[in-house]
């Protein structure tokens, strides 16, 4: 029998982003405490960009989209949120998204795989992915109950599992 296995993959849904981003856009032109702050969010290239009058108020908005975020299933891992610096009049706060494993974070979650996890489960590092595969389902299900029960700053995902 062919071995099973699924990938490890850290990879963001952008339309999701997006209409996280848009509900943040709506409800911070109708909340009555952003009235007259000059507070906005919008995206800027990659990144997303808050601006408000105060320090406290572009934290406030960063707040609204990250409960926008997690409505829409999409991990607090994902984004990378600066801090609020005084650019003219107003603070600016930049926050990235995280896609991708980094080799270093590869290694690691290989390395705990091969320590903790069942034996006879093979991983691989294929470019900005983990290959898992095993002869059993089951010590495959261990596998992304072990990792998922482990504090790692990624959001992870488990695809292609055949």
């Amino acid at each position: 029998m062919a071995d099973s296995s699924f990938d490890i993959v850290s990879k963001l849904d952008r339309q999701e982003v997006d209409n996280a981003l848009n509900q943040a856009i709506k409800e911070v032109g109708t909340r009555f405490d952003f009235r007259n702050v000059d507070a906005g969010i919008k995206w800027s290239g990659e990144t997303i960009e808050i601006q408000a009058n105060t320090e406290e108020r572009a934290n406030a908005v960063l707040d609204v989209l990250k409960d926008k975020l997690v409505k829409r299933q999409i991990s607090l891992k994902a984004i990378d949120a600066g801090e609020p610096r005084l650019s003219g009049k107003v603070y600016k706060l930049g926050v990235s998204l995280k896609e991708g494993i980094s080799q270093e974070d590869a290694k690691k979650i290989n390395k705990i795989i091969r320590d903790e996890g069942p034996k006879g489960v093979k991983s691989q590092i294929q470019g900005e992915e983990l290959r898992v595969s095993s002869k059993k389902r089951d010590d495959l299900q261990e596998v992304i109950a072990l990792l998922k029960g482990k504090d790692l700053d990624l959001a992870l995902q488990f695809v292609n599992y055949r």
